[in-house]
């Protein structure tokens, strides 16, 4: 396989019987890794040409997917109505996702252009899992705190008192396959356990797991960490808000690594600033588009809100990584090339979100 040099676009040819033609946007270097990787495990490698870019999808990138009849995205790519329309014009027939989530794809409108998507609904829960598992712990122990203090020759320990883990009430929101493995770690902590989903799983599995469904409120009130991982959508968007913080006990610990837009962060950051909120490990942020994924070390970051949000020593911020391990990357990769040749072989892919 070659590289070529393009317009930003990394490119893999084989010059016999290339019949599916991709381009992947928002490429880094470990996606590259582990598709060129995955790409020669397959039976028919020659029948595919993968091409990369850097460039996020957006509508003035648009052109760079002509003369392709599918395109890979990621969470941060607009893949809006005005979008897809000039994708259609294009011809561009599948997207495939290469993530859980696609609250950055405008469905009704993909289905109108008859333009098909794909996804990638499950690829290592356990990795977001225990990401969110070690932001509890980060900020329960000031972990972060001790690090930065170490490093600058300070070996004091005041400040730093956490819990233990063992018999404190957390409320999971959101129970698909993440959910129920992080239910899983908290319970060998010896925490109870109390969640909130409006697709419940089977009582015997429930049982398995050993937690309880509540409603919202009931976990606002009771959990001491609420640990968010549920899908973006019209109904959920700001679903912690003002009013909920105001529920949920004083000192409680939020954990978001599902999509920035379930909080609403000015309202996090009073809660924060009132002590409300003890500490919020976010790996995820609702304008996150702008910067995550970016070097921005050398510039000015024009956000106020992610500004202060940096600063506070009771936030954990991560840029979206917490699917960053080999195991995810391999899993994503296997799932999307599925979705790209279920597609040319039978017009639909393998995994499809639903409107």
């Amino acid at each position: 396989m070659k590289r070529r040099n393009n317009d930003s676009i990394l490119s893999n040819n084989n010059d016999t019987n290339i019949i599916f033609r991709i381009l992947m946007y928002s490429t880094k270097e470990y996606d590259k890794l582990s598709f060129d990787t995955k790409l020669k495990d397959l039976k028919q490698p020659e029948k595919y040409e993968i091409n990369y870019t850097h460039q996020h999808l957006s509508k003035d990138s648009v052109k760079q997917a002509k003369g392709y009849e599918c395109i890979c995205i990621f969470v941060n790519d607009d893949a809006s109505r005005e979008v897809l329309e000039k994708l259609k014009q294009i011809g561009i027939k599948l997207i495939v996702l290469r993530c859980a989530g696609f609250n950055n794809v405008d469905l009704k409108a993909a289905e109108e252009f008859h333009i098909e998507i794909g996804y990638v609904p499950s690829y290592s829960p356990n990795a977001v899992a225990e990401h969110a598992v070690a932001l509890v712990m980060a900020l329960n122990r000031r972990l972060h705190r001790a690090y930065d203090r170490i490093r600058n020759g300070d070996f004091r320990l005041d400040g730093l008192v956490g819990f233990d883990m063992n018999g404190k009430t957390v409320g999971v929101l959101g129970t698909g396959r993440i959910g129920q493995f992080i239910i899983r770690i908290f319970r060998g902590f010896g925490c109870r356990v109390i969640a909130y989903d409006l697709y419940k799983i089977k009582d015997e599995d429930r049982h398995a797991l050993g937690f309880e469904y509540a409603e919202l409120d009931d976990i606002y009130t009771q959990a001491d960490i609420i640990s968010i991982h549920l899908p973006l959508d019209h109904k959920t968007k700001h679903l912690i808000n003002a009013q909920s913080i105001e529920k949920m006990k004083k000192g409680v610990i939020l954990v978001n690594t599902a999509r920035g837009g379930l909080i609403d962060t000015k309202a996090l950051i009073n809660a924060l600033k009132s002590g409300h909120v003890a500490g919020a490990g976010l790996d995820v942020y609702e304008n996150e588009h702008k910067y995550f994924f970016n070097d921005l070390s050398s510039t000015i970051i024009d956000d106020d809100i992610l500004i202060q949000l940096i600063s506070y020593p009771n936030v954990i911020l991560t840029a979206h990584q917490a699917f960053l391990t080999q195991e995810a990357l391999c899993s994503i990769a296997k799932v999307t090339f599925e979705n790209i040749y279920t597609f040319f072989t039978t017009g639909k892919p393998l995994n499809t979100p639903k409107l």
